[in-house]
């Protein structure tokens, strides 16, 4: 191996795994920037939002609701008149679960599939992300064109009424969305 190769090779194994050592300097075909990426505003979290209570209400229910970014970051949250203050950080990990992982959050080892190594596996997840990991059922994620754009959560009422106010948010902005 060249000094010049070798060198490369040992920058890029020091600085991590984004650096790449290309002997002949050629760059892969990618494009530096990604384009026409899908956000969501502020506008269309609170459309989630407003939808989210409306079906509350509907179900006569007092939760909270977090809406967050792709990153699982806050862009919108209620709390209803008599909701308990121990749902807010559920809504939030909820929202946050959705966001990161892609799709709805619930238990991962169904009654249908019970693994009992994945089911540590999970709970470790949970404990190490600090409580940013859950697996209980009411986050949602928002899918606009395909892409993960952001996700809501829904804490305060039971597994099943939380995830049908989150997924009452979420088809309030697809149908938006469809229209435009």
């Amino acid at each position: 191996m060249q000094r010049g190769s070798f060198l490369a090779v040992i920058t890029a194994l020091f600085l991590g795994s984004s650096a790449i050592a290309f002997a002949d300097d050629s760059r892969p075909a990618e494009p530096a920037v990604i384009r026409n990426h899908v956000r969501l505003t502020q506008a269309g979290a609170r459309q989630v939002l407003d939808a989210a209570l409306a079906q509350a209400r509907k179900m006569d229910l007092a939760v909270n609701i977090s809406v967050v970014d792709d990153g699982g970051h806050l862009f919108a949250f209620a709390r209803m008149d008599g909701a308990r203050p121990g749902s807010i950080y559920t809504s939030m990990t909820k929202a946050t679960t959705a966001a990161l992982i892609r799709k709805e959050t619930g238990p991962i080892p169904t009654e249908d599939n019970l693994n009992t190594h994945l089911s540590l596996a999970v709970e470790n997840a949970a404990t190490v992300s600090g409580g940013k990991f859950t697996t209980l059922k009411g986050g949602v994620p928002i899918i606009v064109d395909g892409q993960v754009v952001g996700a809501v959560g829904v804490g305060g009422a039971t597994g099943e009424q939380d995830r049908e106010i989150a997924r009452a948010g979420v088809a309030a902005l697809a149908k938006e969305s469809a229209r435009e």
